[in-house]
């Protein structure tokens, strides 16, 4: 499955979770409040021009937080998932190995501090290194969706793919 496709479902849950949002907007306050809401707040007391641009400015405001929150759940669904699929990004990610670190073997799983699990799926050794909790940059390949882990002062790398 691409990861257009993978993503369609969130894409659609994520337009149906802001629906209210995008759906207030369009109705002035008056019909969105009970008359003795409208009332309490105030908002009788406002000139036909006066609710006009209070509607206006609501509708701005709630449009704006609609792509707001749009732009930050699509990040977040792409940070979560990255090493699933491959998003288009050519930024690495960067983080620690939690605990040592004993070189590069076939099959060994790496557990990186924001927790993430990557296996390594190549056969590129790095023996006789020991160390604890060393950076690493997972960089996706430029083509297809392959990962590529590496440990900072060395220039090894290993094939990877994301388990968790």
């Amino acid at each position: 499955m691409s990861a257009s496709r993978a993503l369609l479902p969130l894409a659609l849950l994520a337009a149906l979770a802001l629906a209210p949002l995008a759906a207030f907007a369009e109705k002035p306050i008056e019909q969105e409040m009970t008359p003795d809401e409208f009332k309490a707040a105030g908002l009788d007391k406002l000139s036909a021009e006066e609710l006009a641009r209070l509607n206006t400015w609501l509708g701005r405001k709630i449009e704006t937080a609609t792509s707001t929150a749009a732009k930050e759940a699509k990040k977040k669904v792409e940070d979560e998932n990255r090493g699933f699929f491959n998003f288009g990004s050519s930024e690495p990610v960067v983080s620690k190995i939690v605990g040592p670190f004993k070189g590069f073997a076939k099959g060994r799983e790496y557990t990186l501090e924001n927790g993430q699990l990557w296996r390594q799926t190549d056969g590129a050794s790095l023996v006789g290194v020991k160390l604890d909790n060393p950076e690493v940059r997972i960089n996706p390949s430029i083509a297809g969706n392959a990962w590529y882990l590496a440990v900072k002062g060395y220039n090894t790398r290993a094939k990877v793919e994301r388990v968790k």
